[in-house]
Order: C-alpha cells, then structure tokens, then sequence
C-alpha cells in the first residue's frame, strides 16, 4: 500500500514534468525519461530512442502556449512501479482537447523516471 508520502512524491514529479511541457523544455523532460520509452496507443506500441523522443514530444506540444489542467491517479503496482492515470484538458495554441491517459513510472536508483505513456486516439 502506497503512503501518503508516496503518493505525494509522484504528483510532484508530474508537477515539475508539466512545468517543463508548458516551457517545452523537451531535453529536461528526456533526462527525467527511462530509454527506450513505450509509446502505445490503439493497435500500436513503438519504443522510442532518446531522438525520437524529442522529436515526437516536441511536435506535440506544437507552437504557442502550452497550459495543462490535469487530475492525477496513481496506482502503485510496487513501491518502485506506478502507473499514473490523467485526465487533462490541455491547450496549445488557443485549441482544447480534453485526454485521458496512462504513464507507467518506474523507480531507478531512488528516482521516478518515466517509461510508457499509453492513450488513445493517435
């Protein structure tokens, strides 16, 4: 069972992870990344080398401002896995999309690094 101190460390790990979307600092949020990442979504599952990351993760926060609003659900499988839940209403540019989706955290050397992002739809 996860403490109260756990989960609190997990939500503020997504505190600075989002921090660095908004400032789309790509490079800070690879350096928080264990390689190679799964990216899966319907009927597909890639694994991501440190390039394609940035890539890929630079193309989706697109041009213009970035602002997240997201509600977090983890749920620890151990003390040193968690997958996290969100639902997020995420704004680029002036353009809304309400999301949801999983991230799978796995704790390396007493940090959170994160693993695999799984949503729909892309």
């Amino acid at each position: 069972m996860a403490s109260d101190e756990d989960v609190k460390g997990v939500l503020d790990w997504f505190e600075r992870w989002d921090a660095l979307a908004v400032a789309k600092d790509v490079e800070a949020m690879a350096d928080m990344s264990l390689f190679p990442v799964n990216a899966v979504t319907d009927g597909s599952a890639e694994q991501w080398d440190r390039a394609r990351f940035l890539r890929d993760m630079a193309a989706g926060l697109g041009e213009g401002d970035v602002r997240m609003e997201s509600v977090r659900t983890p749920v620890f499988i151990n003390a040193n896995l968690v997958f996290v839940i969100t639902d997020a209403t995420i704004t680029v540019g002036g353009h809304s999309q309400v999301v949801r989706y999983g991230d799978l955290l796995v704790k390396t050397d007493g940090k959170w690094l994160f693993q695999t992002m799984a949503q729909g739809g892309w």
